[in-house]
């Protein structure tokens, strides 16, 4: 790492004294280092329902948000339709694919253990009527929790944050409102977590804003307006010239927030309206990307970003073709990988100077992607809503490694710890185990 830009995992820097090895975890969206990497994981790299899975343990709910793991336990989160059916929520401007609140849900935050996928504990965090739909391949907990080892922070949207144990105790809820999403496409932004704070993103068809809280109490240390339609990218906290920055990727500016003060770093605009995708940072540069209603990518170094640096040489490189829509950019050594929009093509390119090493490159069988790609010994792995897993060599030629196949509907992203790969399906949370060459 150069020493004028050193780039961090948010939560690997506050809690060594609580885990003998962070890295060996995957405590957030996107993994240790928020780029989608688990440096010390060694995954399996075949698998199939009647091969290399250890467990499969059926959960509540509609499985959309990715679990996170810390030590024995993984948690996850559920909104789960209880009761008499209702009449649904009147339908939101320009709706379209969506599927109707019609029952009650209960906001489960459960915990599963690691060695034999038993269920720990089940906490109710909320209970109510989703005042609005949310897309057809979604469900009203599409956020993904963090921990530091010691809290929890579990984010659903409209029915509030909270704070909790490790062994399920609530420690806190807070209630941000009721979010507005374009087209009424649900809310699936995941919290990020630094040191003592913790970061929302409320990005929606109302009065938008970024919230700092704090991890133990749930106050709210600064708020930020932000003049931004729907996101549903996930911040990230990086640290650049001793100074932790949260940054926010949405449609008209890309931000960096100083975590002590709230104020704005850098702006930087260039993404296209319908921000799904997190961006991902290392060695000094952040790399945000967006594909809807036209396709970019920027690549924007710490050590120039300043102001508005909006179409200035403070950007390293644009790209205008080929981006990532829901599945967030991998990145991984000097590579950055991405799906191109939500289909079966990937691209890698060489991160700093944004040079394309190959792509898009088809992987067939492959239709429809929500689930980001992730990495780990040597090997990139994308899967697909149909159950269909491509693993692929990393670097810079393209090399298809396997081909696997579950029969589930997958949306969360794979996790990788230790010799193991954990995939939540829409109906079930599978441990893969077992072959590791």
């Amino acid at each position: 790492m150069k020493a004028v830009a050193v780039t961090v995992l948010l939560v690997i820097a506050s809690c060594a004294a609580t885990a003998p090895d962070p890295l060996a975890q995957w405590p957030q969206w996107r993994g240790p280092l928020a780029t989608g990497v688990a440096p010390q994981a060694k995954p399996p790299v075949s698998w199939a329902e009647d091969r290399n899975v250890r467990w499969k343990t059926p959960l509540p709910g509609i499985g959309v948000s990715t679990p996170i793991v810390w030590g024995d336990r993984i948690i996850v989160t559920a909104s789960v339709p209880v009761g008499e059916r209702l009449s649904s929520p009147a339908p939101s401007p320009g709706a379209h694919d969506n599927m109707a609140a019609r029952h009650e849900h209960e906001f489960l935050v459960t915990a599963v253990n690691r060695r034999d996928g038993a269920v720990l504990w089940d906490r109710l965090m909320a209970t109510g009527q989703p005042h609005e739909t949310t897309h057809r391949s979604s469900s009203w907990a599409a956020a993904s929790p963090v921990s530091d080892g010691e809290h929890i922070v579990a984010f659903f949207g409209s029915a509030g944050v909270c704070g909790l144990t490790m062994a399920g105790e609530l420690l806190w809820h807070k209630d941000l409102g009721n979010m507005r999403a374009k087209h009424g496409h649900g809310e699936g932004s995941s919290p990020a977590l630094y040191g003592d704070r913790v970061i929302v993103n409320w990005d929606h068809e109302g009065d938008s804003f970024v919230v700092c809280l704090d991890k133990r109490t749930g106050d709210e240390l600064w708020r930020r307006e932000r003049l931004e339609p729907t996101s549903w990218s996930t911040p990230i906290v990086v640290v650049h010239n001793d100074r932790p920055q949260a940054i926010v990727s949405a449609t008209n500016r890309i931000r960096g927030y100083d975590l002590e003060s709230g104020d704005v770093v850098w702006a930087c605009g260039g993404l296209s309206g319908n921000v799904v995708a997190s961006p991902v940072a290392g060695d000094g540069h952040v790399y945000a990307g967006s594909s809807y209603e036209h396709q970019a990518m920027l690549a924007i170094p710490l050590a120039t970003a300043k102001g508005d640096i909006t179409g200035t040489r403070a950007v390293a490189w644009h790209r205008r073709a080929q981006t990532p829509y829901v599945p967030s950019p991998l990145l991984y050594g000097d590579e950055l990988y991405f799906i191109r929009h939500i289909q079966g093509f990937i691209t890698c390119l060489d991160a700093k100077s944004g040079r394309t090493h190959y792509g898009s490159e088809r992987l067939p069988g492959l239709r429809r992607i929500y689930a980001s790609p992730v990495g780990a010994a040597g090997r990139v792995y994308v899967i697909g809503r149909g159950g269909l897993a491509y693993v692929l060599k990393s670097g810079p030629q393209f090399e298809v490694i396997a081909r696997n196949q579950l029969d589930d509907v997958f949306s969360a992203s794979p996790v990788l710890v230790g010799n193991e790969l954990y995939l939540r399906g829409h109906a079930s949370l599978y441990c893969i185990a077992g072959d590791h060459d």
